[in-house]
């Protein structure tokens, strides 16, 4: 008898939805710890240990599992231009933002990872968004305005202090979505997931340690310990486990329906801002999340991208 033909793997599946759910709920959280974060270390000395942090726990995973180290001279070409673009640029950019704006307001901005995900997907990857993705991608991004005009209202800093934070969030998606597409090249595919992002990170760190020294100084310690904690979940939690989770999303269903971990971030971030920081919703806020999440639905129940 003829086999029926295996059924083609879809986006809704839970060996997707189980880490893209982790994924998001870690990185909603991220934005109140690195807010914590900001005040006695300068930005590049605390994302250096972080980093630091990431890429001593991944090697050591990679070790445990037995994962083969020969990258060659490819390999550590590709592991370092992904560690400038994801693990440098990418937060140096973001906590300097979060030195001007809210953390919400910054969540918000980074929702638009979207855009140039899908726009360099379709460019270097070939992958068509398709009609359904593209509306899903519509709604959420009108839900990301709303969420923006809020958040602009609400906070405490001048116009002037808003223009740079913007500037520098945006600027830090544009560093995220080249790593990101990056991951979801066939080239990428070649070396093995958990030693190419330790050794990205381990780059990652010592080119942040690099600008730091030449931009503040020597190292900078902060002996409270709720900055080491914050330290220790960021590096431990929200790198060295959500970027192989993240990254194994991307690869199976492209890097434009895996930005939207990047679409409902803002929306935990708030949630859990509710929690701990006394948020209060408004009109807009709950109409920019219900709007973020229902093109969230969309998107995700569309088919793989096309390449």
């Amino acid at each position: 008898m003829l086999q029926p033909p295996p059924a083609k793997p879809q986006s809704t599946r839970l060996a997707v939805l189980i880490p893209f759910g982790i994924v998001t709920l870690i990185w909603g959280s991220t934005w109140l710890v690195i807010r914590d974060q900001l005040g006695v270390v300068p930005p590049s000395w605390s994302v250096t240990y972080r980093f630091l942090v990431a890429g001593i726990a991944m090697a050591v995973y990679a070790l445990v599992k037995r994962d083969s180290w020969r990258l060659g001279a490819g390999g550590l070409a590709f592991a370092a231009l992904l560690g400038v673009a994801q693990f440098c640029l990418n937060f140096n950019f973001v906590y300097r933002a979060e030195q001007h704006i809210t953390s919400g307001l910054v969540s918000v901005v980074f929702a638009m990872l979207l855009i140039p995900n899908a726009m360099l997907g379709r460019i270097f990857l070939g992958q068509k968004l398709g009609r359904q993705l593209a509306v899903g991608s519509a709604i959420a991004m009108a839900g990301i305005v709303l969420l923006f005009v809020r958040e602009a209202r609400a906070d405490p800093h001048g116009p002037w202090q808003v223009m740079a934070g913007v500037g520098f969030t945006l600027c830090g998606v544009l560093s995220a979505s080249i790593a990101n597409v990056m991951q979801a090249t066939p080239t990428a595919a070649k070396y093995p997931m958990m030693t190419t992002l330790a050794t990205a990170m381990l780059f990652g760190a010592g080119f942040d340690a690099l600008f730091a020294f030449a931009t503040v100084g020597p190292p900078v310690v902060e002996m409270r310990v709720a900055y080491w904690v914050g330290i220790l979940y960021l590096g431990l939690f929200a790198s060295a486990l959500a970027f192989p989770l993240y990254f194994g999303v991307l690869r199976t269903i492209g890097p434009a329906k895996a930005a939207y971990s990047s679409v409902i971030v803002p929306v935990i971030a708030m949630l859990l801002s509710t929690l701990f920081e006394g948020y209060r919703w408004s009109g807009l806020a709950v109409a920019g999340a219900a709007l973020a999440a229902a093109g969230l639905v969309i998107a995700l129940r569309a088919r793989r991208p096309v390449r």
